[in-house]
């Protein structure tokens, strides 16, 4: 096969006339913009929100691909919900900084905390997602998720003072609501307990109430699955039904332990 007809062939399954991989590209780079303009205290702000919107426009450029919903007038209203936005993150990291005894000070979390990263992404694209900004919403929690471990996609409702400790593999699915004070330790599924296409407008992935903890590995599954208020799921327990407010669950291994005596 001569290199005209690979070309040629290669050109032909390019199938997808919206897969422009720049768009990846730019909102990594509008990501990280947006973190330090919100954190950094050496990061100008007023100049800053003027070349944000000027990255906004490239994404929409690339991204609004439905012509029938024009996406021009969403970052004059994303921009509206930034002080909100950023509240909500100033209490996540405050609780982080007050449930965790290894964090020597609020400057850590912001800086060292993955969990706190991931959240503070989710947050900011989660507001992309409910302006139903196509792609982008997604992207930016997906490179959080490949800088942190933790996969939280932008649909997902998520309440006040939130804490993802150590945070590597943690799960949160698009329909999952988590309420206020709630702290998940690393591994943590909140999932779907069928996965098929014809599902995609329920709510799959379960609801998580007040003051919920969650211990390492632990899988919920299920939208019908509630955790009730104040309780506590212990490390690899698996649940695909609800739990009444109060609960300690806990998954119970057969542990053996032999000992080599000698006399």
């Amino acid at each position: 096969m001569d290199k005209s007809t690979i070309i040629d062939k290669i050109n032909y399954n390019k199938k997808q006339p919206n897969l422009r991989y720049r768009l990846k590209r730019q909102t990594e780079v509008f990501t990280d913009l947006l973190f330090l303009t919100l954190f950094d205290i050496e990061t100008e702000v007023e100049g800053n929100l003027d070349t944000l919107e000027s990255y906004f426009d490239t994404l929409v450029d690339l991204a609004c691909w439905d012509i029938e919903r024009p996406c021009s007038k969403i970052w004059e209203n994303y921009l509206s919900q930034l002080p909100a936005v950023l509240e909500k993150l100033n209490l996540d990291a405050e609780a982080i900084a007050d449930c965790d005894p290894a964090s020597l000070s609020i400057e850590e979390v912001y800086m060292a905390y993955p969990g706190f990263y991931a959240i503070a992404i989710y947050r900011l694209a989660h507001e992309l997602y409910k302006k139903g900004f196509p792609m982008v919403p997604r992207l930016m929690t997906e490179y959080a998720h490949r800088q942190t471990g933790v996969d939280i996609n932008p649909g997902a409702q998520i309440g006040e003072s939130f804490f993802i400790d150590h945070a590597t593999g943690v799960v949160i699915g698009e329909t999952a609501i988590i309420k206020n004070n709630v702290k998940l330790y690393q591994g943590v599924t909140l999932g779907a307990l069928y996965v098929a296409k014809h599902l995609q407008k329920t709510k799959r992935h379960p609801t998580i109430e007040n003051n919920v903890t969650i211990y390492a590995n632990a899988t919920i599954l299920g939208g019908d699955t509630v955790i009730g208020e104040n309780s506590v799921i212990g490390g690899n327990a698996w649940l695909t039904s609800s739990v009444p407010a109060n609960s300690t669950v806990f998954h119970t291994p057969e542990i053996k332990i032999k000992t080599n005596s000698h006399a």
